[in-house]
């Protein structure tokens, strides 16, 4: 069932892609017909509820034949729609915007879960096209990953620009121990990530660090009892290439800002 807020959302998309009315749609004969829609590659389904929704949105019949999380090849239906010819068309580039892209970011998600060789995570960033993060992170989950952070309401995460501001970590730490249980701090050296354990740190996050410093600093916690008492989180940099190398440093989690803002979308295409 779509929330209340997607549902609004999947009514905006429409409406700016209608704006004042599809002229083009609105030349062709009242009939109806049937259509269905086609991936042209491999790849995982993500956004079929949606896309389906949006049909709904103008009175068209759907059925989903690959649910969300689905594998395709080449030329096999998603799902089949059947309603006003024009009432169609005028969904097209909607539904199929929402379907590509989201099937984008499952598909690449899934790859590079498969790629970590460990029980480590592969957790999305707030790295979104604005107005569509609640549809990417929905995408990452579909593909294997996690969501983290939808919004900035949702969790403490203690970063450089806000240590600049502040002039010091363990004020911020304290600050945030006061009034949350669980809360990250983002590091960018051995020393400071060993100074965020000892303050009570939930998460720590290696921003930017090597394979080896990460290795070097779990052992660091290690020796000060501390590796045990925080969740350790890999970020910056990290890709299809190098994936396999920090899954095998013992983090927790692994983030990757590319899954969402670097989408390549999956070819579909809608067939009368």
């Amino acid at each position: 069932m779509l929330s209340i807020n997607s549902k609004k959302q999947l009514l905006q998309f429409l409406a700016e892609d209608i704006g004042s009315g599809d002229i083009t749609s609105a030349l062709l004969p009242k009939k109806k017909i049937s259509a269905k829609i086609i991936s042209r590659e491999n790849a995982i389904v993500a956004g079929a509820v949606y896309a389906k929704n949006i049909f709904k949105l103008k009175g068209c019949n759907v059925k989903i034949v690959k649910k969300d999380g689905s594998k395709i090849k080449p030329n096999q239906t998603i799902m089949t729609i059947r309603g006003d010819a024009g009432k169609i068309l005028t969904c097209e580039r909607t539904a199929l915007n929402i379907l590509t892209r989201m099937s984008g970011i499952a598909t690449q998600t899934n790859e590079l879960v498969k790629k970590i060789p460990t029980k480590t995570k592969l957790y999305a960033t707030r790295k979104t096209a604005p107005g569509l993060r609640y549809f990417d992170k929905e995408a990452v989950a579909i593909g294997g990953g996690k969501k983290h952070r939808l919004r900035l309401d949702e969790m403490v995460m203690i970063k450089d620009n806000h240590i600049a501001i502040e002039g010091s970590l363990s004020s911020l730490i304290k600050k945030a121990k006061r009034k949350y249980k669980k809360f990250e701090v983002e590091v960018e050296n051995t020393p400071d990530a060993v100074h965020a354990a000892k303050e009570g740190a939930t998460i720590i996050m290696l921003d930017n660090f090597s394979p080896a410093q990460i290795k070097k600093t779990i052992q660091v916690l290690k020796n000060q009892r501390l590796r045990n008492k925080i969740m350790l989180e890999a970020s910056g940099g990290i890709n299809s290439k190098n994936i396999v190398n920090y899954g095998k440093t013992g983090v927790d989690i692994i983030s990757v800002g590319s899954i969402t803002n670097s989408v390549k979308g999956i070819d579909m295409s809608l067939e009368i």
